[in-house]
């Protein structure tokens, strides 16, 4: 493992993506301990604060683990795809934000993934994603329901559906499509939708999951797709119009 230490980038940055590689390329297996700071100081040549910047990063992106103790140290995590989720939400969440991405297109990533797991879902889904779906239509029938609780249930129920694929590929790649797009998209459009079709929408979808009809399931889909885009459409609409709008307030 080396770093350049004539290079621009940070040195703990360097540290952190020199073991990081070690790791991905299986030169350290999980569960391994890796060298102490005062170790990895003198073979860096670097300070002790800078090996210990280089570890917080690699336990911010669950690649280490730490245990404290006599036979305590830092050791390579065994990753999970459940503990990827958090990281993979919140990157593309400001992915989503900060780069701007357009309603359409942040739609139709998200369907056009959400489609592939229905086939998968349909043949897959056990009674448990089927009564977790059931749950939140129903709780989305709630006249009193406020929009933000709205909106959870709104992810709760698509991630149901993702999650009963049983693809644990797919539920990683979702989880930034599902929890990151799909509020951006109830914020723009949950002033204008209908909830009795939306919830329409979802009993189809669960009933053709529930009879194992991917083909059914991909229509309900096609159709939800279709009515978030015309949503989005006018609310755009709307906020430009407001926009062109003179104030007449000065």
């Amino acid at each position: 493992m080396k770093i350049d230490p004539k290079s621009s980038a940070d040195l703990s940055a360097q540290i952190a993506k020199s073991i990081r590689d070690a790791i991905i390329n299986g030169e350290m297996d999980v569960d391994t301990r890796l060298p102490s700071e005062a170790e990895l100081s003198e073979q860096f040549d670097v300070s002790r604060p800078t090996v210990r910047e280089a570890l917080k990063r690699l336990a911010a992106q669950n690649l280490i683990r730490t245990q404290r103790g006599a036979s305590g140290g830092a050791f390579v995590r065994r990753l999970s795809y459940q503990d990827a989720y958090a990281n993979h939400i919140t990157t593309s969440t400001l992915l989503l934000s900060m780069n701007a991405v357009d309603f359409e297109t942040a739609c139709e990533a998200r369907y056009a993934l959400e489609r592939a797991c229905a086939p998968l879902s349909a043949v897959r889904r056990t009674p448990d994603h089927l009564a977790t779906m059931r749950a939140e239509i129903h709780r989305q029938s709630q006249p009193g329901l406020s929009d933000e609780s709205f909106c959870d249930s709104d992810v709760a129920f698509h991630r149901a559906l993702v999650d009963g694929a049983d693809n644990p590929v797919l539920s990683y790649q979702l989880a930034g499509a599902v929890e990151a797009m799909q509020p951006l998209m109830n914020m723009i459009t949950f002033t204008a939708r209908n909830r009795e079709m939306i919830v329409g929408l979802h009993t189809r979808i669960a009933d053709a999951l529930d009879e194992k009809e991917p083909a059914l399931a991909d229509t309900a889909l096609a159709e939800l797709t279709a009515y978030t885009l015309q949503l989005g459409e006018e609310a755009m609409a709307a906020r430009d119009a407001r926009a062109a709008k003179p104030d007449t307030t000065s």
